[in-house]
C-alpha cells in the first residue's frame, strides 16, 4: 500500500505528497469549474495516469527485450462529458514509438500498452481512443518533441 498525503491549500488548490519519496504536486481546479486552471487538475492526473502508466509498462516490456524506446512519447488528450455529473467522457491516447513501423515486436508492445493497470481501472463508460505512430524505416530518429516524421498506423 502506498501512502498518499493530499492538503487542501484553500482557492480550490491542494498539494498531494508521495510519502514513501516525499515528491510533491500540485492540483487546481480548472476554470470552467471555478478554478484559476494554474496546475493539473485532478481529472488530468487521471489522463496523465493513463499515459504514463502506457509508457511505462512499454518501458517494461521493451527492457525485458533489450530494446532502447527512449524517445517515446505519449500524448493524451482529456474531454469532459457535456452531461452531468461532472466527469470525464474521453481520453485520446497517442503513441509515438521511436521504432520502425515493421518491427517484430510491434504487437507485443501494443499489448503491453493495453495491459497497463489504469487502462484497467478506467470506468468502462469513458471513451479510451489509442492511436500509434511509428518511425519510417527510412528515416533517422526525431527528436520527441518533434512529431513530424512519424508515421500514423495501428
Amino acid at each position: 500500500m502506498v501512502d498518499i498525503r493530499i492538503d487542501y491549500e484553500g482557492q480550490l488548490r491542494c498539494c498531494a505528497q508521495h510519502m514513501p519519496s516525499s515528491t510533491k504536486l500540485e492540483t487546481d481546479a480548472p476554470v470552467d469549474n471555478q478554478g484559476r486552471g494554474e496546475s493539473f487538475s485532478p481529472t488530468d492526473l487521471v489522463a496523465t495516469a493513463l499515459g504514463t502508466c502506457m509508457a511505462t509498462i512499454i518501458g517494461i516490456t521493451a527492457q525485458h527485450r533489450n530494446i532502447d524506446v527512449r524517445g517515446m512519447r505519449v500524448s493524451v488528450q482529456k474531454e469532459m462529458s457535456d452531461d452531468l455529473p461532472r466527469r470525464i467522457g474521453r481520453l485520446v491516447v497517442e503513441i509515438f514509438m521511436p521504432l520502425s513501423e515493421t518491427h517484430p515486436d510491434k504487437k507485443i508492445f501494443q499489448s503491453a500498452a493495453l495491459s497497463c493497470p489504469v487502462q484497467h481501472s478506467i470506468n468502462p463508460e469513458i471513451q479510451v481512443d489509442l492511436s500509434w505512430h511509428w518511425k519510417p524505416d527510412n528515416v533517422s530518429p526525431v527528436r520527441p518533441q518533434d512529431s513530424s516524421g512519424w508515421a500514423s498506423g495501428s
